[in-house]
């Protein structure tokens, strides 16, 4: 049986994602409830939490590497990183970088997910309460991402994401109660959660552009400051496999950095950098040479 193609961008995407929209609502209710408990532990964990979801899962693990292969790892190191974005609550790893891709195929054109082009509140978080939820359909997806499809442990991370919030939300409730949960798990993912749609939403829309490419996509500093590094995002449209996104020394880069730092004690390797010059990414092992 042929599956269908997954359609994306506004035009497509017909009825109200109830499911999706209570639970956003949900987490940006218990966010503001935050606020209401002011404790230094709670908000040092949501910190902690904030950069093994945002930087290791999503920068490090979703996108340069599940999404792009900026870069190799080994297995578990790979399987570590993706379980860190699952913390995120933006899909699992097959949905990601499914949306992704596609993302980069029709980046501001007809079929892109999330463009400022069909409306700034649309790129920003209107898409994922709109049309049918592909978070579970792996079937459907897999055309996208056949290289995660065939690994179990994806298929079976891309079903139960949701769960490692749970675990992690009862630990923090047994460490320190209600406040630990409002900041660990719902502020904590809130914020991530807009810092990651800026980057398809603001960066589309306002900064600069160093390189001419078919899309929007421009430099957004402190968008890169709130991603990690993801707002260099005209950069990474111009060099998509490039491991490293702040190419300038001013760029700060802290996944570029993390993986560099993964590189030299040899935790990744065939590792893509792109240069300032329009040429393709090289492995970083001759660029160096």
């Amino acid at each position: 049986m042929v599956m269908p193609t997954p359609m994306f961008g506004r035009k497509y995407q017909h009825g109200m994602n109830w499911i999706t929209a209570t639970a956003m609502a949900g987490f940006h209710v218990g966010a503001v409830a935050a606020f209401f408990y002011v404790d230094v532990g709670a908000m040092l964990v949501a910190v902690l939490l904030w950069i093994l979801a945002g930087m290791f899962g999503i920068g490090m693990g979703y996108h340069r590497l599940l999404t792009h292969r900026g870069f190799k790892t080994p297995r578990f190191v790979e399987y570590f990183l993706t379980l860190c974005g699952t913390l995120a609550l933006e899909g699992g790893p097959i949905f990601w970088v499914a949306v992704h891709r596609v993302h980069h195929q029709k980046s501001d054109h007809d079929g892109d997910p999330h463009t400022p082009r069909e409306g700034t509140y649309w790129a920003h978080m209107g898409w994922i309460f709109f049309g049918k939820g592909l978070h579970h359909d792996a079937a459907l997806l897999a055309r996208y991402v056949p290289d995660l499809s065939r690994d179990r442990f994806h298929v079976w991370l891309s079903r139960w994401h949701w769960t490692s919030n749970v675990v992690v939300g009862l630990a923090l409730l047994g460490l320190g109660g209600i406040p630990y949960v409002l900041w660990g798990i719902f502020f904590r993912t809130t914020w991530g959660l807009h810092s990651t749609w800026l980057v398809n939403s603001a960066t589309h829309l306002w900064g600069s552009r160093r390189f001419t490419t078919r899309d929007d996509s421009t430099n957004n500093w402190w968008v890169a400051l709130l991603t990690f590094g993801e707002g260099w995002h005209n950069n990474h449209h111009a060099h998509p496999v490039s491991a490293r996104h702040g190419l300038a020394w001013y760029e700060l880069d802290l996944n570029w950095m993390c993986i560099s730092a993964l590189h030299r004690l040899g935790l990744a390797w065939d590792v893509k950098v792109a240069s300032l010059a329009a040429a393709p990414a090289r492995d970083v092992d001759e660029a160096v040479a």
